[in-house]
């Protein structure tokens, strides 16, 4: 089985934190997606926490996204179609919660890793945080993320990314719109996350949520979309193409 990783949440002086870490780049396998979502819709309903950030162990990836080692594992379209729908779950805990979504971004992120930052509503990220959508190239597509992603930088933006299947520097990702500000050292990210969520703690939470509700009008369809797009990623990930891509890798 593959190795699981580790989730950690706490709430102090109104900012509630999740942070997630696995060994392989964080990447993300079904179960530690699942602990992810559940933490911040958990979050979410805490009247103690008034702004969430999201983060990953460490100063180097932020998120190499789905695991490899699960990916490989799949054997039939039902769990293909359910490790997929981990990052859909995670996408709508992150859109569902009624307040802000603040995210660290360290390092580089790939893949489903582009969509967990994309279903933030504040990314604050590093110079090295390069971006890439590799699943074309693995024969999947990214068409789970593809929402998300395409929401925050465009479908011009997302369409560029989905083809090139290539890294993106972190300055692309900030004009895009991913990115609200980069920094060119960890001290200035991690200061200027924590003076960003105690600066929104500080704020009505009635405001915040109703801004929120209003940022995401126009995906209420997503929980039938993104499941529609995982069955989608569930077929093709058994294909031999997929198959060989991932044992190379």
């Amino acid at each position: 089985m593959p190795e699981e990783g580790a989730v950690a949440a706490s709430v102090d002086a109104g900012i509630g934190t999740v942070e997630f870490h696995h060994p392989k780049g964080n990447s993300l396998p079904g179960s530690l997606l699942r602990r992810i979502a559940e933490n911040v819709t958990k979050l979410g309903g805490d009247d103690d926490a008034r702004v969430i950030v999201l983060r990953s162990r460490g100063e180097r990836a932020f998120c190499a996204g789905a695991s490899f080692d699960e990916l490989l594992a799949i054997d039939g379209l039902p769990r293909g179609k359910e490790f997929f729908m981990g990052f859909a779950r995670l996408m709508l805990a992150m859109r569902n919660a009624p307040k802000f979504v603040v995210t660290r971004v360290q390092g580089k992120a790939v893949g489903g890793g582009v969509g967990v930052v994309s279903a933030s509503d504040y990314a604050l990220a590093h110079d090295s945080a390069s971006i890439k959508l590799s699943e074309l190239a693995l024969g999947i597509g990214p068409f789970v993320i593809g929402p998300a992603v395409e929401r925050k930088i465009g479908k011009a933006g997302f369409t560029t990314l989905a083809i090139d299947a290539d890294w993106r520097d972190a300055r692309w990702a900030e004009r895009c719109g991913l990115y609200t500000r980069l920094y060119d050292s960890h001290e200035d990210l991690d200061r200027s996350v924590a003076e960003t969520a105690e600066r929104l703690a500080g704020f009505s939470p009635e405001a915040m949520a109703e801004l929120k509700r209003v940022a995401w009008e126009g995906t209420g369809h997503w929980h039938e979309l993104l499941e529609a797009r995982a069955e989608i990623s569930g077929q093709l990930v058994l294909s031999a193409h997929t198959r060989r891509a991932l044992e190379n890798m």
